[in-house]
């Protein structure tokens, strides 16, 4: 069954995009804003972080928390509308303090930044805005001005900047009515664009930071390419060929038959945590895990496996408006989305062959990304290890 999506330009030029699935029982209404630390400097860095939390202290007509039944489309609208483009931006002072607590939870009782995101991306981008924390830093947080934040409002929450849409149960002409009807106080302006990264440092790469827990946490990271890349298919295809189930390469060569790790993952968001004397081993097996995709093609039926879940994990993302509206909403930001059927075509046409290149372009000890923090104990034949990076370099 084909899943239709709209993409519709009000007169303001707010973007407005409706994917209407009527065998679903709910509805979600959202709004995407292309700001962030991306688009900061070290002097207002975690003011768009710091906005978000003031959008929901309340707005003029809505001062305070509203629940809504899903029939009752309209008032979502509203809030939402007068959220984002009429702000109170009250009590700061008490969510300074909130922002502050949830800080805490990146540094140790000295201070030092323990968060493996906030180290990889200094690491992977020094100097350029991906590095910035996105909460900021204390002192940026502490010395936040309301002005700085009505400025960033007014520069940042305009129409040709900002992407509306509603999934689920819903009716384009009545979320076109609806959008233009309660985003009518919007700013009209342009969209953002963003610095283009640094480029790539010559690894391996490596930083420690000694911090007394029982495990230590690590994380490889290799810079790829976006998802509008030709060599994008192939590496969503490689991740699932190391991480769908225990069954997987990396799960099971590291965890289940080795036992280095509790658990362990290829996802951003995600590291994995082991005893101090092991992150070597770890370190070597997930690179021998990787270094194996380089120089042996992938099985047809194990390659077979990974499309097949591929085109299952579309089949389920239909049944949620949450992600229909990240993938066609939140992309419309840059781009305008790949149908369902676009991004199937491209990754069922990617051979063993072509995963085999494009695991050598990017699994390379040159291209490699370490960050590790725990007790220095078993820290220096990690940075040995890293170093060498032996199985990458064959």
């Amino acid at each position: 069954m084909s899943l239709s999506c709209f993409r519709d330009v009000l007169s303001s030029g707010l973007k407005v995009v409706t994917i209407p699935t009527p065998h679903l029982h709910s509805a979600l209404i959202a709004a995407y804003v292309r700001a962030g630390s991306r688009h900061e400097r070290a002097a207002n860095n975690g003011v768009s972080h710091f906005l978000e939390h003031m959008f929901f202290r309340g707005s003029h007509a809505f001062p305070d928390t509203v629940k809504i039944h899903p029939d009752r489309l309209e008032v979502g609208f509203e809030v939402l509308g007068d959220m984002l483009t009429r702000p109170r931006l009250c009590e700061m002072e008490v969510e300074r303090q909130i922002i502050l607590e949830e800080m805490l939870d990146e540094v140790d009782e000295n201070g030092r930044d323990i968060d493996l995101d906030n180290l990889s991306k200094m690491e992977l981008f020094p100097g350029h805005p991906l590095a910035l924390k996105i909460a900021g830093t204390v002192d940026s947080v502490r010395s936040m001005t309301e002005r700085q934040l009505r400025a960033h409002h007014q520069r940042h929450y305009v129409t040709g900047n900002m992407v509306l849409v509603a999934a689920g149960n819903v009716r384009r002409d009545e979320v076109l009515g609806l959008a233009e009807k309660h985003f009518s106080h919007l700013r009209r302006g342009a969209s953002n664009s963003e610095r283009v990264p640094p480029p790539r440092r010559s690894g391996p790469q490596f930083r420690f930071v000694r911090h007394d827990e029982a495990q230590t946490a690590i994380r490889i990271s290799f810079r790829t390419v976006p998802e509008h890349h030709p060599d994008f298919p192939a590496l969503h295809l490689i991740r699932r060929v190391l991480d769908d189930g225990l069954s997987s390469r990396l799960p099971f060569n590291v965890v289940e038959k080795r036992g280095l790790a509790y658990s362990l993952h290829a996802r951003r968001d995600e590291s994995p945590s082991c005893a101090p004397e092991k992150t070597a081993r770890l370190f070597l097996e997930v690179c021998q895990t990787l270094a194996e995709l380089k120089k042996e093609q992938i099985p047809e039926d194990e390659l077979e496996r990974a499309k097949q879940r591929h085109r299952i994990h579309l089949e389920f993302t239909r049944d949620s408006p949450g992600e229909l509206a990240g993938w066609f909403g939140g992309t419309e930001l840059f781009r305008p989305a790949e149908s369902f059927e676009e991004r199937t075509r491209k990754i069922e046409v990617q051979s063993a062959d072509q995963l085999c290149r494009v695991a050598a372009r990017y699994f390379r000890a040159e291209n490699l990304n370490v960050v590790a923090v725990g007790q220095t104990r078993g820290s220096k034949g990690l940075r040995t290890a890293v170093a060498a990076a032996a199985p990458l370099r064959s």
